[in-house]
């Protein structure tokens, strides 16, 4: 995405949830009307200072400007999703989103196979799976601690420790967002010295 266009959106946005006009909002930030307008239509080219003049006049940190708050309406089609296949699983992304953290959405379908579980290494501390199942039956889970679901079943489970999923049936599929936190979380020793 376009930097300019999301900041200016979120400009927009929260002025308008404060019921700012933008004279208001430029005599609040000590900026210019015609510079407001030009950040709100994503023309305007900021620098750290004027971005950081208007979140103060806005009660926002600098980062709720330059961070994704709100999309338009996004659509992905069946025919335009790509599936990638990567050991016994394919996958198909259907979003990403990053703000405070990362969120992926994406559909997992898992064909069965008699071997091993598939082992996923440990993602980032903190990192979380949302697993709905769509259709079949599926043993998934951090190492130790997996669980069988089914069709219409959902678990949520720590996406920092490895974990396995493996088909019962000849195909499982899945809808899977992964949370990955942006803010640098404490691993199971607390915080490093510097």
């Amino acid at each position: 995405m376009n930097g300019n266009l999301l900041v200016a959106r979120n400009l927009r946005r929260f002025r308008q949830e404060r019921q700012l006009s933008l004279g208001e909002l430029a005599r609040r930030a000590g900026l210019s009307k015609q510079t407001l307008s030009k950040l709100e239509q994503g023309i305007g080219n900021p620098t750290v200072e004027t971005l950081v003049a208007v979140g103060d006049a806005l009660d926002v940190p600098l980062r709720h400007l330059v961070t994704e708050w709100g999309t338009p309406v996004y659509i992905q089609r069946e025919g335009d999703g790509l599936w990638e296949r990567q050991g016994g699983a394919a996958s198909r992304l259907l979003d990403q989103v990053y703000g405070s953290g990362r969120v992926h959405t994406a559909l997992i379908e898992l064909v069965k196979d008699d071997g091993p579980p598939e082992e996923i290494p440990a993602h980032p501390t903190g990192t979380l799976y949302h697993v709905y199942v769509i259709s079949g039956r599926a043993r998934i889970g951090p190492a130790g601690e997996q669980v069988e679901v089914a069709a219409g079943d959902f678990v949520r489970f720590p996406g920092d420790t490895v974990h396995t999923q493996q088909s019962l049936t000849p195909k499982a599929l899945m809808h899977v967002v992964t949370t990955v936190p942006q803010v640098p979380q404490f691993g199971p020793g607390g915080p490093k010295a510097a």
